[in-house]
């Protein structure tokens, strides 16, 4: 048996509020995480988005029902195991096409801002080290670095770029080890980071993001 693979035209969606993107001071990118919903995710980021800054929601590619059963409410996600060097690609891609649509090629004077959440923060280190994008600022909240990431690289591309690491003291997914085992990871490549941490669980929090907002 042997596997093939091919090109297909298809429909992606992504949400935005906030300022329109051609007067935006700053552009926000937010990666929601497993099983989410691009518009669902948004709300979190209601406060965020004014009339000085776009806030945008790309969904990830593949839809499922969270529970199995048609009735029940859908989901998201950005990759699997299986086949999963061409599903990152195809993220990949698909994220160049959605900067490409929003900014018009345009750099904000405020910066382009990539926030990943759970499963969206691997696909934002993937985007920012193998995509077209260039961010001022990634923050990755309740996830981790993905394992097989070339920091190497991920040090040459991030070079301009601000790392905020956002944990719950709760947080199921990013635990303290987890988190620890990550920044040997990357103080060993001398990458720099900074590290938010906040009473709560896998949750964005409101009075959090605001703090990050603001600096």
């Amino acid at each position: 048996m042997d596997e093939h693979h091919l090109s297909v035209p298809r429909s992606a969606r992504y949400y935005t509020i906030g300022a329109e993107p051609p007067t935006a001071s700053e552009i926000w990118f937010v990666l929601h995480g497993y099983g989410q919903l691009a518009g669902r995710f948004l709300r979190h980021f209601a406060g965020l988005g004014n009339d000085q800054r776009t806030v945008v929601a790309p969904e990830a590619l593949s839809r499922f029902y969270l529970e199995g059963d048609a009735r029940d409410k859908v989901g998201a996600s950005w990759m699997t195991r299986e086949d999963r060097l061409t599903e990152i690609d195809d993220y990949v891609h698909y994220l160049d096409a959605v900067l490409s649509a929003v900014t018009q090629e345009r750099r904000p004077p405020g910066g382009i801002h990539v926030l990943g959440f759970s499963q969206g923060t691997a696909t934002a280190c993937r985007w920012l080290v193998t995509g077209r994008a260039r961010a001022d600022r990634l923050v990755l909240w309740g996830g981790e670095v993905p394992p097989d990431l070339d920091l190497a690289r991920a040090r040459e591309r991030w070079e301009h770029t601000q790392l905020l690491f956002v944990a719950g003291s709760r947080d199921r997914f990013i635990t303290p080890k987890v988190l620890a085992h990550d920044e040997q990871r990357l103080q060993k490549h001398g990458i720099d980071y900074r590290v938010e941490r906040f009473e709560g669980g896998h949750e964005i929090v409101e009075e959090v993001l605001d703090r990050i907002k603001a600096e």
